[in-house]
């Protein structure tokens, strides 16, 4: 097919296959508790609510002190396309920026950007409290503040039903072990990207919590506290968001310029691959039947992290024909001659 005609037909089909990374559609909404509606307080918040949304983008808590933004931190309005009040509870101010003119600021700085198409979460959360140990399935109220929190942090969070079953799964040891075999097993009817193990404890009024992470076969760990289980949720994702960050978050002008290949396209993985590449700001360069090739910006480490997100593979040096390695090389005065082939 010339590409003339694929781009022609692939834009009167733009939708996405089912995948397990979800699109945050609310990635730049944020909500910050409020005591009143007065205007110190709403402006209080504002600047919360820049601070949150810096962090949840960038993933590192020093961006927002970034002198590039020196600007937006005294006239947050700017980037603001409307805000008002949540009756809760909490009672919280709610900020919409604009997603333009934010992440216009944030490149303009310098700062890395994650997009929002990001890897869904499996919670696993188990609670120890005076009141006994409960496994947090979804649909009970107790999910509601981790549900805030994970939104918060700009993370697609999905529970566990929390059947009888999955009771037995999710104990202290699964989820305080490094090995995640059972927990795995029982999660893979969710299709999530990432596997959250997190176990709380309440202890004199106090809560704290040990959690896991498995991204593929990495895994990431570490420890929170807070006076309630509320601030306890938001610890937790606020450690996990920073985990995550660097695995998909694209710095502009340092990354590497590459050819990145893809297999097996079809007209709905166009659109899909389209979605995933744009943080790279990828450019199309030739498509040759089912095969597609775009001039990418980003390390290698990220593109795989990104396009794990849609199950793609990466195809090993050793399976590529010589033949079609040799014709590339001889043409490729002009181009990067680093590449990455996947295949759907």
């Amino acid at each position: 097919m010339r590409l003339s005609q694929f781009l022609a037909v692939g834009c009167l089909s733009f939708f996405s296959l089912a995948s397990h990374a979800e699109i945050l559609t609310d990635l730049y909404q944020v909500r910050e508790p409020v005591a009143s509606q007065s205007p110190d307080e709403r402006t209080q918040a504002t600047q919360k609510a820049l601070e949150t949304l810096v962090l949840r983008l960038t993933g590192d808590a020093k961006a927002v002190q970034n002198p590039g933004l020196e600007a937006i931190r005294k006239d947050p309005q700017q980037i603001i396309s409307r805000y008002g009040y949540d009756a809760g509870p909490p009672e919280s101010l709610q900020v919409d920026f604009d997603p333009v003119s934010t992440d216009r600021a944030l490149r303009q700085a310098g700062l890395s950007l994650w997009g929002s198409n990001r890897p869904a979460l499996l919670g696993w959360w188990l609670n120890d409290s005076v009141d006994g140990s409960s496994l947090v399935g979804d649909g009970q109220s107790v999910a509601e503040p981790l549900r805030r929190a994970a939104q918060h942090r700009g993370l697609p969070l999905r529970l566990p039903l929390a059947d009888l079953s999955e009771q037995l799964v999710g104990t202290a040891e699964n989820l305080e072990g490094s090995n995640p075999a059972p927990l795995k097993e029982a999660s893979e009817r969710y299709g999530a990207d990432a596997l959250l193990a997190v176990h709380a404890r309440e202890d004199d009024g106090q809560w704290s919590a040990k959690w896991r992470l498995w991204v593929g076969d990495q895994q990431e760990q570490g420890s929170a506290q807070a006076p309630d289980q509320a601030a306890l949720a938001d610890a937790v994702m606020l450690a996990v968001s920073q985990r995550l960050a660097p695995r998909y978050a694209v710095k502009p002008g340092v990354s590497t310029e590459q050819l990145l290949e893809v297999q097996g396209m079809t007209l709905p993985r166009y659109a899909q691959l389209w979605h995933l590449l744009e943080p790279f700001g990828a450019q199309l360069k030739s498509v040759d039947g089912d095969r597609i090739v775009y001039l990418v910006n980003g390390s290698a480490e990220q593109l795989r992290s990104q396009l794990g997100l849609a199950q793609l593979q990466e195809v090993p040096a050793e399976q590529v024909p010589a033949a079609a390695g040799a014709g590339q090389a001889a043409g490729a005065a002009s181009t990067p001659t680093a590449q990455l082939r996947f295949r759907w």
